[in-house]
């Protein structure tokens, strides 16, 4: 099997031709506090971030993967590595999945190759994500694949009328794996 692909899914570097999708999903405001992201892109900051994406992650310090679903040969959403820290062997990761394409075990798939990816090739000791309480089917993703809750943020995250704990849920890469 070749690394960042297995049966159902490829995670795949970004194109230009993928602008429409990534205009759409870091446009839709519903899921701007997950991200901290606080205004709407444009096209023209989208095309200068798929420009500088052939940057290397040691370069950019952050990595962004289409995830591809081989069957049908479509984009169904991005994982990313980000807050890349060589030094101490660990990066945050983030995913973000279709709605039409969620509840099919997809994101599971994707992190478990990236997971690959950040132990076995980039020989990292660790990830983390930084998941809203409120976000179950992201906390029962992350706990599915593996990662525990190594802490709680209260009050971290503000919604339209309060603000909402984030579990750091962490995974260690198992001894002997890097």
């Amino acid at each position: 099997m070749k690394l960042l692909e297995n049966e159902t899914v490829q995670l795949r570097a970004l194109e230009p031709e993928d602008l429409d999708l990534l205009y759409r999903w870091e446009n839709d405001s519903r899921l701007w506090r997950y991200g901290s992201t606080l205004a709407p892109y444009s096209r023209f900051s989208l095309k200068a971030y798929l420009s500088d994406a052939r940057l290397d992650i040691f370069q950019s310090r952050q990595l962004r993967l289409m995830i591809v679903l081989k069957a049908e040969n479509a984009t169904v959403g991005t994982v990313d590595l980000y807050d890349f820290d060589p030094m101490n062997e660990r990066a945050g990761i983030g995913i973000l999945l279709d709605e039409r394409y969620r509840h099919r075990g997809l994101a599971a798939e994707a992190l478990a190759l990236i997971r690959e990816y950040a132990f076995c090739f980039l020989r990292l000791k660790q990830v983390y994500a930084y998941v809203s309480e409120c976000n179950e089917p992201s906390v029962k993703l992350f706990t599915g694949c593996g990662y525990k809750a190594a802490g709680k943020l209260v009050a971290w995250i503000k919604n339209e009328t309060d603000f909402e704990n984030v579990y750091l849920m962490q995974l260690i890469a198992p001894s002997g794996i890097r």
